[in-house]
């Protein structure tokens, strides 16, 4: 993701993450880095996925 276009919040979580300078770590925390995000990654997967779930139970029941 490039900086400029990280979400227009200064303080969000994201748009720091974006930022932050990759120079001074070493290939273990840059490993360490992508496991994290993975993991993130694969957190936020499941909860778009719970989402849709959801949204579809409720139509469904909306509709009978």
């Amino acid at each position: 993701m490039d900086p400029d276009d990280a979400p227009s919040r200064p303080n969000d979580a994201l748009a720091l993450l974006v930022r932050q300078d990759l120079d001074p770590l070493s290939v273990a925390e840059l490993e360490a880095r992508i496991a994290a995000l993975s993991t993130e990654i694969a957190r936020t997967r499941a909860k778009i996925e719970h989402a849709v779930n959801h949204r579809a139970s409720a139509d469904a029941l909306f509709r009978r």
